[in-house]
């Protein structure tokens, strides 16, 4: 498989997990769940580390993609705090948002040196 092939077929990763972002963060009541401490931090996490990941192997520059998932994560805490009657902001679920974020360009990362090293010739 090409590199742009791949290239793209990750873009349609990164473009699935923003709308499963956006699902989660801006459903009007929060959803529903099992009570398990600290799952909701989970789910912050994991809906910040799968764009972030698919993003940085769609091509995205890591900078910029940190630069604007880390600003979405404020952004959409304050937004579930003023306009969400229903849900709370939350500086905790922020920083769970930029530990995905990080997690997910430095899994990014790994992956493509891991894929360039294979395709280096020997």
């Amino acid at each position: 498989m090409s590199s742009s092939t791949r290239r793209r077929i990750w873009a349609a990763v990164f473009a699935a997990a923003l709308l499963v972002q956006l699902v989660v963060l801006y459903w009007p009541s929060p959803p529903g769940g099992p009570g398990i401490p600290g799952l909701d931090k989970l789910v912050h996490a994991g809906v910040f580390l799968a764009p972030a990941l698919a993003g940085v192997l769609a091509g995205i520059r890591p900078a910029w993609l940190g630069a604007a998932l880390v600003a979405h994560a404020v952004a959409s805490e304050l937004v579930q705090q003023w306009l969400l009657p229903e849900r709370s902001g939350d500086v905790w679920d922020a920083v769970a948002d930029v530990v995905g974020v990080a997690l997910g360009i430095a899994l990014g990362l790994l992956v493509r040196r891991g894929a360039t090293r294979r395709q280096a010739p020997r």
